[in-house]
């Protein structure tokens, strides 16, 4: 059953519901069939990286590939478009796996909320006002004290989105790296973040937290007035994403690193 089924998968096409990615799902659901996402061996996103994000997160867990073909704006996760030879490009696509951050937070009210994230975790102060936060790794505190718009913390795939823009580093997709970056930092100034071990725990105690209130979050998931934030690696799921040959994303990270 296995085999028949990698060498005849079942396909899912989902869209980011523009016109023209919803046209194209419709050619192509006609020509090679379609199913339910649950029902899916593999998964092929119509979009830009918000939607493919939103894919992967909707699969975690099931081991199901996704494949992107790019209709969005920048594309760094998407493959280029073609109605053409999809069976075989699918059969021949490099693997990437992907481990999610785990982000747990406390908030005002006492409540323990979590969320995953396959980009980056991030907090960011809510108000006019800097956020003041306390920064422990492994339960040492390493910054007493970051004024800040906000930090984040960052996965290899994740580097170089957000945290790019923030002037983290850019990270080795196979590395076992976490990119620690502080978003516009007033004190320190010159602090420009740190490069952890992808088993560290990472733990944000917000300071002021009534005067200066601060949110997290996790990709696409928001949590208000938090006063605890801990993240940390989850080997216990993972995404994977397709790559047409030599087009990888450990090609495009490292590709990325040369630009000016």
């Amino acid at each position: 059953m296995e085999a028949a089924r990698l060498a005849d998968p079942r396909i899912c096409f989902v869209t980011n519901n523009t016109a023209a990615a919803n046209n194209a799902a419709d050619r192509l659901r006609a020509r090679y069939g379609s199913c339910e996402v649950d029902e899916a061996d593999l998964v092929v996103a119509l979009g830009g990286d918000g939607l493919m994000l939103q894919t992967l997160h909707r699969v975690m867990g099931r081991s199901v590939p996704t494949y992107g073909m790019n209709f969005g704006s920048v594309g760094f996760l998407m493959n280029e478009f073609s109605e053409d030879g999809l069976e075989q490009r699918l059969a021949q696509a490099q693997r990437t796996h992907i481990y999610p951050l785990s982000m747990t937070v406390l908030d005002a009210c006492g409540r323990t909320q979590s969320a995953l994230a396959i980009n980056e975790v991030s907090l960011f102060r809510s108000t006019y006002q800097a956020a003041k936060l306390q920064i422990l790794v492994d339960d040492a505190v390493r910054l007493d004290e970051l004024i800040c718009d906000g930090a984040l913390l960052a996965t290899p795939a994740g580097s170089t989105a957000y945290n790019l823009s923030a002037h983290g580093p850019i990270l080795p997709i196979e590395a076992e790296l976490l990119a620690l970056t502080p978003i516009s930092p007033f004190r320190p100034r010159r602090w420009r973040g740190a490069i952890l071990s992808n088993r560290a725990t990472v733990k944000f105690i917000t300071r002021e937290a009534d005067k200066r209130p601060v949110s997290a979050v996790a990709d696409n998931v928001e949590f208000q007035n938090v006063r605890e934030v801990t993240v940390s690696e989850d080997r216990t799921h993972r995404v994977t994403l397709l790559f047409d040959p030599g087009t990888s994303l450990e090609e495009r990270v490292l590709s990325e690193q040369f630009r000016f």
